[in-house]
């Protein structure tokens, strides 16, 4: 043995005398030299494990652990590693465990690691590793030890790979209430994550369990938590949108109920249970426009009842918000359901549209005609009366707004005073014809005078000499006088013409029926 063993054994491995390079370096206590021959040159991993056992050397168990590990023996590479008490291969070992699936050895292997260096990644490892074989009693002893792991970034890595009981550890532990909470609904304890997203107070986390609640048909929660929600108008639509979607259209409108009682609920609340009234619940809707009109966005509901065709309270929310003229154009193009007199008589006289006054007198004319001089009465002051008559005229109901023409007919308009002298002619009603005669006189008084004056009826032609009296007509309201033997108004007529001419014919007339008559 009198030589030098290194360089003989170096010698013979490039001669590739492998066997007996390992002789050699075994020879002279060379073991780390000697099991690299068995794994890099003879390449057998079973004689440098048995190696390894014999001599027991830290430094020859590491080489062992690296070929297994090569090798893709990773169990046995980590029991080497152990017996080698080698932590510096921490981060291959822990990448090729997680690839072979085998946390129970890589637990092992990182207590001994953790012994000597003190590596986040290591601490974070060890959990994520006791999560992944179900032991979770370790992980909660573990994290009230001292040690460095990054705690956010373990529980992330365990809730996104559905390690969900484990993230729940760690999430309460470093009160991660949002996440913590989100992780309890995927484990569907829905109680634990409310509470949980009372203490994180945020709407994105109120809504990520109130969403889940909802699909679990865990009502009762999901309101604790959409009553949470609805204080943020900007949140409040997509709450509603998820329940409509999903057929809860009840458990909604509970929702929102409850929502009005809240120190925070503000008008997108009151709005938008309205806007559910209108389509799910529509005999609560008018009760609701008319105790809350003024924490509504009217705008809004109106959209809402058109789109439902609710026009009764369509129409009063157009009221409420001032908008008459389409008020009024509800009421008369859906009358069966929005039409009340009274209201519709509050309504006209405060349109804004000229128009609208005469598509109502049509409208009372087809549908209520029995209030048509009510409805007129309110618009008497507004509308032109002559368009009022020619209208009636037109539809040959004329008599119908009698009433109406006598009421207005103190502003002597033509149109008014010949349709009402009209209509006494027809009714015989000389009294009124000549009162109105005397009343009012911007009439074609000629042409009346001549439509009667062959009346049947002896008082009506002797309003057609009265007529001609005070057109200066004397001849001929004496002539009509004289043909119906009314010789005192013949007389009083000749007398205030002031003619002598016309006072002489009448004597003549008188003295001839005299002598005549015998």
């Amino acid at each position: 043995d009198n030589f030098d063993g290194p360089a003989v054994g170096e010698v013979a491995v490039e001669a590739q005398l492998y066997e007996e390079a390992f002789a050699i370096f075994k020879k002279f206590n060379l073991n780390v030299q000697a099991v690299n021959v068995l794994l890099d040159n003879i390449r057998s991993i079973d004689r440098a494990v048995e190696f390894a056992f014999r001599v027991e050397e830290d430094a020859v168990w590491s080489q062992v652990a690296k070929a297994q590990l090569r090798e893709g023996l990773v169990s046995d590479a980590i029991e080497s590693f152990i017996r080698a008490d080698d932590a510096t291969q921490f981060l291959d070992v822990i990448r090729a465990s997680e690839g072979a699936d085998v946390y129970p050895d890589l637990v092992r292997y990182l207590l001994m690691v953790r012994q000597k260096v003190k590596e986040p990644k290591v601490d974070g490892e060890l959990i994520y590793a006791y999560a992944k074989i179900d032991r979770l009693g370790e992980i909660e002893e573990f994290i009230v030890m001292p040690n460095v792991a990054n705690l956010q970034n373990v529980g992330d890595r365990l809730f996104d790979e559905a390690l969900y009981e484990a993230a729940k550890i760690i999430f309460a532990f470093i009160s991660n209430w949002a996440k913590l909470a989100v992780t309890l609904v995927r484990l569907k304890q829905f109680q634990g994550a409310v509470d949980a997203a009372r203490k994180a107070n945020s709407a994105k986390t109120w809504k990520e369990v109130c969403f889940a609640c909802v699909d679990a048909e865990e009502f009762r929660l999901a309101q604790i938590c959409g009553l949470n929600i609805i204080i943020q108008v900007d949140d409040l639509e997509e709450v509603s949108e998820y329940y409509q979607n999903r057929g809860c259209f009840n458990e909604l409108i509970s929702l929102m109920e409850s929502g009005l009682g809240l120190e925070r609920a503000h008008m997108g609340i009151f709005t938008e249970l309205g806007v559910l009234y209108a389509r799910y619940r529509y005999e609560k809707l008018m009760e609701h426009i008319k105790l809350f009109s003024t924490r509504l966005n009217i705008p809004k509901l109106i959209r809402a009842c058109d789109e439902q065709q609710h026009w009764k309270e369509l129409t009063y929310l157009y009221i409420q918000y001032d908008e008459f003229d389409n008020a009024a154009t509800t009421v008369m193009n859906h009358s069966p359901e929005a039409w009340d007199h009274m209201q519709f008589k509050d309504i006209i006289v405060k349109v804004a549209s000229v128009e609208l006054y005469y598509k109502a007198v049509h409208f009372y004319l087809q549908e209520h005609p029995d209030l048509i001089n009510d409805m007129l009465n309110v618009l008497a002051l507004r509308v032109d009366h002559t368009r009022v008559v020619d209208i009636m005229r037109k539809a040959g109901h004329l008599r119908l707004v009698k009433p109406y023409m006598v009421a207005v007919q103190s502003n002597n308009v033509s149109a008014v005073n010949e349709a009402l002298n009209e209509i006494y002619v027809e009714e015989e009603d000389y009294d009124r014809l000549r009162e109105s005669i005397d009343l009012h006189d911007n009439f074609d008084q000629i042409g009346l005078a001549q439509k009667i004056e062959k009346h049947e009826l002896l008082e009506m032609r002797r309003v057609a000499a009265y007529i001609y009296k005070k057109a200066g007509r004397w001849k001929q309201s004496i002539a009509l006088s004289k043909k119906d033997k009314h010789y005192r108004d013949a007389m009083e007529t000749a007398s205030q013409s002031g003619e002598r001419e016309l006072a002489e014919e009448l004597l003549v007339y008188f003295i001839e029926q005299v002598l005549n008559s015998f």
